[in-house]
């Protein structure tokens, strides 16, 4: 017998649900047939944003890490901003874009992932997951052409071929897999050449972290949205690596030591070749 719910709402979808009986409970916007004002583009582009997130492949899984700045216009509005979320036990959503509505579509990529378990009595596989996603993403698009833009990053271990991947996505909804790395966001393309340079296969999982840190640094030094290891006010990028074993968060401990190893070496480097300069000047 047949009840209510099923007659409403086919499937397993927690998004399809809200959408056909509570959307008013989705992030979303009037969209206007005659455009925004001027005063409400200004507003929109003063909303704080998330800027630079990055996921690379490594030998047992993948890794996905984000800086913790959000930017209001030319201020920072935020140095503490979750962007990275825990999906489901073995994946990890990042996201990047305007603040708001990025936080509640992890939040609510999450609800999705469990409703569909609960519903279904087993998780999705990673495809499917991305594929649900996309679905998401591309729901946002009336919002994303009146400014409020969300791209996220998706990587989990799928359990079926025992390797990591990752999913990045346009604001149309597409989604595309990558096969080594992905970086986007304001300091994005920087993120991705310093990891095109260091990366390489089957890197290890402390070799990953370490590339994923000095990406996110350089792109902080390039980039003034997005924000670098705070070592006075204790802020460090959210590092996340999705394995065999689930996912997994690196501790804060570790990643402010990595920190702190990158910059110590910049500076022997730097001191290093100022040291040569001088010689040479005096000789």
């Amino acid at each position: 017998m047949h009840s209510l719910f099923d007659s409403i709402v086919p499937g397993s979808s927690f998004f399809d649900l809200l959408r056909q009986c509570r959307s008013d409970l989705l992030p979303q916007m009037p969209i206007k047939p005659e455009g925004l004002s001027q005063a409400e583009i200004r507003e929109l582009k003063d909303a704080p944003h998330g800027t630079t997130i990055l996921a690379l492949r490594f030998r047992d899984g993948a890794l996905i890490a984000g800086d913790r700045q959000a930017t209001e216009g030319y201020q920072v509005s935020s140095r503490r901003i979750e962007k990275v979320y825990r999906a489901d036990e073995h994946s990890a959503i990042a996201i990047a874009g305007v603040a708001g509505p990025c936080i509640e579509m992890a939040k609510l990529f999450e609800v999705e992932l469990t409703h569909y378990e609960k519903l279904e009595g087993m998780s999705l596989s990673l495809e499917g997951k991305a594929n649900k996603l996309s679905q998401m993403v591309k729901a946002n698009l009336p919002m994303a052409m009146q400014g409020l833009v969300v791209i996220p990053i998706f990587v989990g271990y799928d359990v079926r071929s025992s390797e990591g991947k990752i999913f990045k996505y346009d604001v149309t909804g597409g989604r595309y897999e990558e096969t080594d790395y992905y970086a986007t966001g304001s300091g994005g393309k920087d993120a991705r050449s310093t990891m095109k340079k260091l990366y390489r296969d089957r890197m290890t999982e402390d070799e990953a972290i370490a590339v994923g840190l000095e990406a996110l640094i350089d792109a902080a030094e390039e980039d003034v949205g997005t924000g670098g290891p705070d070592f006075i006010r204790g802020v460090f990028p959210t590092v996340k690596l999705a394995a065999r074993a689930g996912l997994q968060d690196v501790p804060e401990t570790r990643v402010r030591e990595l920190c702190q190893a990158i910059i110590d070496r910049r500076k022997l480097v730097e001191r290093g070749v100022k040291g040569e300069t001088g010689a040479g000047e005096v000789s």
